[in-house]
Order: structure tokens, then sequence, then C-alpha cells
């Protein structure tokens, strides 16, 4: 297992397949954009899916989300899915992107195995939709959303950021989208994880601004009892049922002594935390790696893999006045 001191032991694996993106979302990254991994920093198809198989096959791993950067952008994507889907034992396999060509490829994702998607929207204006994104998609993203959801890539899980000034009066007008269309929608706080170093605690929409937005206009009512174990969202009940809204309240309430994931870049470095400030490299190991070679076997690998994990500190160190934000930003960390 990929157990740490703490003896959290990590089940979720979220796998970035590339640091591109087709947007410039303002809380992520400049208009200009980033310099991007090379071809050959990238992990390979093959690689990838070797180090997914060595995951759920040895290290106790029964959840996979592809994410980015933008992972509808890698070529290979389906092919990754299809291979995943046959490992035994089988992982649930899910997938967060920006919906920007979910319409062309939602039907083959699901038929290759992909269970469900987790797509990014901000706004339901699409003029505030091209000034936090710099781009005029949202009508693209809509059109994603609906071809997930009647390909089956069920549920189709909604993710909104709130920035003030922009976006943050949209809160009840989002969830009542959200239910009439039968799409869970869940707020996320901004992380301090964007390429400009820009975040800042003061103004930060927090979970309480939202879910007493929330209540301006709908009845929640807290799911269970409020123990949200390793999930990242709280999650109330709307109205009664049976939609349910979330809040992922990484900076005001942090879930991380549940934490479950463990992370791996597109470039194949393995993160314990989205705000760790240390890596450690499976890709060099990988292709170190003739098929006779002991320092390249999965089981090196694996023990890799376990030693970083054991390594994993108690927190995100939001709080910690001395906290300092990674070098890669979330586009190049996976989501």
């Amino acid at each position: 297992m990929l157990i740490d001191t703490y003896g959290r032991v990590a089940t979720d694996l979220r796998v970035s397949l590339t640091d591109k993106c087709n947007l410039r979302c303002t809380y992520c990254m400049p208009e200009e954009g980033l310099q991007w991994l090379s071809k050959s920093e990238l992990l390979s198809d093959d690689e990838i899916v070797r180090l997914i198989r060595i995951a759920v096959t040895q290290l106790g791993i029964t959840e996979i989300r592809f994410t980015g950067g933008e992972p509808l952008l890698r070529p290979g994507l389906v092919g990754i899915v299809e291979r995943c889907a046959q490992l035994e034992p089988r992982p649930k396999m899910s997938l967060t992107t920006n919906g920007i060509g979910l319409k062309r490829t939602a039907a083959a994702l699901k038929a290759a195995g992909l269970d469900r998607v987790n797509v990014s929207l901000d706004t339901l204006r699409p003029d505030v939709f091209k000034t936090l994104t710099r781009r005029d998609r949202h009508k693209d993203v809509l059109e994603g959303l609906e071809a997930a959801r009647d390909a089956g890539l069920t549920p189709v899980k909604v993710n909104t950021v709130l920035m003030p000034g922009l976006n943050d009066d949209e809160a009840p007008d989002l969830l009542a989208w959200a239910v009439e269309n039968d799409y869970e929608l869940r707020f996320i706080e901004q992380m301090p994880l964007d390429a400009q170093h820009g975040w800042k605690r003061d103004g930060m929409i927090t979970a309480g601004d939202i879910l007493q937005s929330l209540r301006t206009r709908f009845e929640l009512t807290e799911e269970g009892s409020g123990e949200r174990g390793s999930a990242p969202a709280e999650r109330w009940i709307v109205d009664g049922g049976p939609h349910r809204v979330g809040v992922i309240a990484s900076v005001t309430r942090p879930f991380c002594s549940a934490c479950d994931r463990t992370r791996l870049t597109a470039d194949g470095q393995v993160r314990t935390c989205l705000f760790a400030t240390e890596e450690t490299d499976l890709r060099a190991a990988l292709r170190a790696n003739a098929e006779d070679s002991q320092d390249g076997s999965d089981e090196a690998i694996a023990r890799i893999w376990k030693l970083a994990m054991w390594g994993k500190k108690a927190g995100s160190g939001l709080d910690d006045p001395t906290f300092l934000q990674p070098d890669r930003p979330m586009s190049a960390i996976g989501g």
C-alpha cells in the first residue's frame, strides 16, 4: 500500500496527461501561456499505462483521475483509458476537463471505459467566461457537458471557482442551472496555485460566503453526519433532494488528515500533495529500464513510489505563516 507516517493510505491516483491548455484562466496562468514541457520530457502513452498498472496491481490504487493541463489535448487519451480499463482489478476512472472538445470525444471515452467527468465552468455568462478564460468558448463547454451527460459519463460534476468582482454573484444561478440540467455542482475555493503567484487570502470567496449566497434561494441540508472522510467536497442536499451541491474548501476547511491521493505529473514525478515543494522522479527509473534491469523493474518503481508517499507531510501548510507556494502552477501539477 501507499501508506504514510500518519496512517493515511492513498487509493486515488491523479494522473496529469499534459501541462498544455487551450484556455488562459486568470487564476491559473498568464495570457501568453507558459513554457510547455517538451515531448521528450512527457511520459509516453506506454509509460503512463505502465505506471498506472503498477499503481493498481501492486500499490492498492482503486481510482484514477486523468487531469492536465487539459487532458483532451492528449492525442492518445482514448487508448490510455481503454488499456487501463482492462487492468485487473479494474480501477474506477474519471476525467477533469474544461469541456472544450468533449462534444467530439465523450462517446468514444465512454466506450473506452471512462466512468464519468468533472467539467470546469465558472460562469453562465459568455462575456464573463471570455474575461475569465481569455477565450470565447463558452458555447463549446455547454455542448461538451450535454454530450457527456448523453453519453452516460455520469454523474457529470461541474467545478466552479468564484472570483471577486467577476462571478461572485452567480452562485444561486449556477445551482439552479445545475439542478435543471441534472449536473452536480461543486464550488472550489481559489487556491494558491496560479503561475503568476498573485493569490491573496484577503478577498477570497470562501466556503462560508458561497453557502450564505446559496441559502438566499435554496434550502440546504448537510448530507449525512457532516463527516466527509477522504472526499474533498462537503455536500448539501438541495431543497430536500435528490440534487446535491458540494463545496471544496481547501483553504478554509482543509481535509488533509483524511487525504487518500497520490499524484503523477505529465513528466513522471510523484507529488504527495498539491502544495508539495518536493517531487520524486519515476520517469528516470522507467527510462533506465531494460527489461532485465533490476533498477527499472516494476518492483523497484513501486518501492520508489512507496518511499515517496511514506514521507508525505501532515498537511498542506496553508495556515502556516511560512507557507511557500509551489513552483509549479496547477496546470503543470494536475488537478
